[in-house]
C-alpha cells in the first residue's frame, strides 16, 4: 500500500498547487491550458491501444459499455461528484468541481501503471512502478486542477479505493498470478482497451462529443478475460 499512499500524496499536491496557480490565469489561458490536456491524452490514449488486438478491443467497449449503462456507472460517479461538490465546493470552484473529479479520477486510474504498480505493490512490496506514476500524476493533477479546480484533489480517493483494492487482492491471491510485466498477453489487451477509454476522455477534453466514458470502465475489466479464455482454448484471432 505504500505506493498508493504516495500516489494519494502526489495528487493532492499538484492538485493544490494546480488550484493556486489557475486562479492566476486568465479563462482564454486555461481553455488553451484543456485544449493542451486533451491533445496529449489523445496521443497517449492512440499509444496504449495501438499494440492491442482490434477485435478484443471492440467487443470489450461493446459489452463492457452495455454493463456500464446497465449499472449506469458513469452516473453513479457524477453523483457522487455532485455530493462531494454541494459539501466542499464554493463559488466559482462549483461549476467545474463534478468534472474536475470524474476526469481526474478516470485518468489516474486508467492504464498499465495503475494495474501493474498495485499489483507489483500488493505481491512483493515493489512500489517502484507506482512512484513513478506518482510523480506523473503530480503534474498531470496540476494541469488538470488548474482549469478544472479543486475536484481533481477528490480524485485522490478514488485512487486510493482502486490502487488500494487492486494490492489488497494481489496480497490475498498471491502468487497464483504468476510472473506480471507489460508484454503478458492480457495486460496488452487490457492496457489497448483503457487507451481506447482515454481517448474517449480526450473527446470530452476537447469538447468534440459529450461520451458517458465511465460506463465503458467494465470493458477495461473484460478485455483481459478475453484474452485469457481464447489463450485456453487456443484460438487466434487476426
Amino acid at each position: 500500500m505504500t505506493g498508493t499512499i504516495l500516489n494519494v500524496v502526489t495528487v493532492l499536491i499538484g492538485a493544490t498547487i494546480g488550484v493556486l496557480l489557475g486562479a492566476r490565469f486568465p479563462e482564454r489561458v486555461r481553455q488553451t491550458v484543456m485544449a493542451g490536456l486533451g491533445i496529449m491524452t489523445l496521443i497517449v490514449g492512440v499509444g496504449m491501444a495501438l499494440p492491442g488486438n482490434a477485435l478484443i478491443i471492440l467487443f470489450s467497449l461493446l459489452t463492457g459499455g452495455i454493463i456500464g449503462e446497465l449499472l449506469d456507472v458513469d452516473g453513479k460517479l457524477n453523483a457522487l461528484g455532485r455530493w462531494l461538490e454541494a459539501r466542499f465546493a464554493r463559488g466559482e470552484a462549483a461549476g467545474n468541481f463534478t468534472r474536475g473529479f470524474v476526469t481526474a479520477s478516470l485518468v489516474f486510474c486508467v492504464g498499465p501503471m495503475t494495474i501493474l504498480g498495485s499489483i507489483q505493490d500488493g505481491l512483493i512490496g515493489d512500489y517502484r512502478l507506482l512512484a513513478i506514476k506518482s510523480l506523473l500524476d503530480m503534474f498531470a493533477g496540476l494541469a488538470f486542477a488548474s482549469t478544472l479546480g479543486i475536484g481533481v484533489a477528490f480524485a485522490g480517493a478514488t485512487v486510493l479505493i482502486v490502487q488500494g483494492g487492486i494490492a489488497l487482492l494481489a496480497m490475498f491471491v498471491g502468487s497464483s498470478l504468476g510472473e506480471i510485466t507489460r508484454a503478458t498477453p492480457w495486460v496488452i489487451q487490457m492496457t489497448a482497451t483503457g487507451g481506447a477509454v482515454i481517448l474517449g476522455i480526450s473527446l470530452l477534453l476537447l469538447d468534440l462529443k459529450k461520451i458517458r466514458v465511465a460506463n465503458f470502465i467494465p470493458a477495461i475489466l473484460i478485455a483481459p478475460l478475453i484474452q485469457v479464455a481464447l489463450e485456453y482454448f487456443r484460438i487466434q484471432l487476426p
